[in-house]
């Protein structure tokens, strides 16, 4: 059964509309508001949330819900309404999905997944007061211990979407955990897997036959004192889950690309321009969009992004930005303001069949155009063996295989280009821009087998400087 469900609507769904999506469980059951009116919940008689809602979103990024849900509808617009069941009631998602139906009736549009959609009023039966009332936290999670915060989702693609992002705001500003607990079938966006990507944050899959284990390194997972923990050999190390077994070699590859900016905190200063630089280079053309979390639903404005850092300031801004459809492209990207001025940190991947040809001799120019024009600090390009679509399956991957490395020209004055320029073991670097101040370009591969203690080795000679 379904937990969550998505309407996609042409036109925004308005007050009588979602009434009468919210009339899916008839009289007996009340409305309620949280996050400061954004979601609205459907509630059994004793005031338990059965059904969150939360306000539509105009989805204006072509490809957007195809390449979340491979759910195509017409070209144009389209608003994303979204409900969440709870996991503790049986009717909750029979709920979700006339709740849906019920959009999607009223408005001519679709329901996601189609099997979910309903128009029926659904009675509650369940004698919610016969369950513990629920730990207060946010709408998303659905197991709140003092540790952790675990979040149950049962979709084929786990993306960041606004109930994650705040489920993790949240979770770090109490000093928690969250864990996503999945079926095998799942798989994560990029953008959730970097949400992830660091303890204690899990990504916890449920295998039928395997028990639990950790979706990105493998390890058996075990309930212990309100968390997933990994459980430990006689010798205290963690053991790996028999299906966490090597990705099939498609062909498929990565293209990874990882940079740092910094700028003067000048009130002139436009940022997402070094992130619109690299789509420019390696595509063809800009991002189609940006957002704080996915769908990402706004067209592509380096002014409009700036403005929304700039009022969060000085606290650090995390976006998210994909490409037009026909390549494969995300990036994430987080504003920090330091001491030095502003960074940008950026993680842009793109993906490649294996009949196509990753830009890799494209690199070179576009690590010029960052420095002379964007502040480039650092610039690691890698290669990996992985899905082109840019999801990630609970399997093993293959880790990037850096292929170049690119010290921007502050960053080389700053360590000196006599030193920078000539590491004892190579490799022997490219000068990049102008000759008085350049930025060094070094090679480190094509890609095709490891190179990584070459960049461990480059870049402890530079740190010794």
């Amino acid at each position: 059964m379904t937990k969550d469900v998505i309407a996609l609507t042409p036109q925004m769904p308005d007050l009588p509309t979602l009434l009468a999506g919210l009339y899916a469980g008839g009289p007996d059951l009340g409305v309620d508001t949280t996050a400061d009116g954004a979601v609205v919940q459907l509630c059994g008689p004793d005031g338990r949330p059965l059904v969150s809602v939360e306000a539509p979103i105009l989805v204006q990024v072509p490809g957007e819900t195809t390449r979340l849900l491979d759910h195509a509808v017409e070209d144009g617009p389209v608003w994303w309404t979204e409900a969440r069941a709870s996991t503790a009631v049986a009717e909750a998602g029979r709920l979700a999905g006339s709740f849906a139906g019920r959009l999607a009736t009223v408005l001519g549009g679709t329901v996601w997944p189609p099997e979910a959609a309903t128009t029926e009023v659904v009675p509650l039966t369940t004698d919610v007061s016969a369950f513990p009332a629920p730990a207060a936290g946010p709408p998303a999670v659905d197991v709140l211990t003092d540790s952790t915060a675990v979040v149950i989702q049962d979709r084929p693609l786990i993306a960041t979407t606004s109930w994650l992002s705040d489920a993790l705001r949240t979770t770090t500003a109490t000093d928690r955990a969250l864990q996503i607990v999945t079926p095998p079938t799942a798989r994560l966006t990029l953008p959730t897997r970097t949400a992830l990507r660091g303890l204690p944050n899990r990504w916890v899959v449920q295998d039928p036959e395997h028990g639990y284990y950790d979706g990105l390194s493998g390890a058996v997972l075990h309930w212990k004192n309100g968390t997933f923990t990994p459980v430990q050999d006689a010798q205290g190390a963690a053991r790996v889950a028999e299906a966490f077994t090597p990705a099939p070699d498609t062909g498929d590859r990565q293209l990874i690309l990882t940079l740092r900016t910094r700028h003067p905190a000048d009130e002139n200063l436009v940022l997402g321009h070094a992130l619109e630089t690299a789509f420019r280079h390696l595509t063809g053309a800009p991002p189609a969009g940006w957002s704080t979390a996915e769908p990402i639903n706004l067209p592509w404005s380096s002014r409009q992004l700036t403005d929304l850092a700039r009022a969060r300031a000085p606290r650090p801004t995390w976006l998210v930005a994909v490409g037009h459809p026909g390549r494969p492209a995300l990036a994430t990207l987080r504003v920090l303001r330091t001491p030095a001025g502003v960074e940008e940190n950026i993680t842009l991947a793109l993906g490649y069949g294996g009949d196509e040809t990753p830009p890799l001799d494209a690199v070179e120019e576009l690590a010029t155009a960052l420095d002379t024009e964007h502040g480039l600090v650092t610039l690691l390009t890698s290669l990996r063996s992985a899905r082109r679509d840019l999801t990630v399956p609970p399997r093993l991957e293959a880790p990037p295989v850096p292929v170049a490395f690119t010290l921007g020209s502050d960053e080389a004055g700053t360590i000196g280009l006599v030193r920078a320029g000539h590491p004892p073991l190579g490799p022997v670097p490219t000068r990049l821009g102008p000759e008085g101040k350049p930025a060094l370009h070094y090679v480190l591969g094509d890609g095709s087998g490891p190179h990584s203690s070459v960049l461990q080795r480059l870049i402890e000679h530079l740190k010794r400087g």
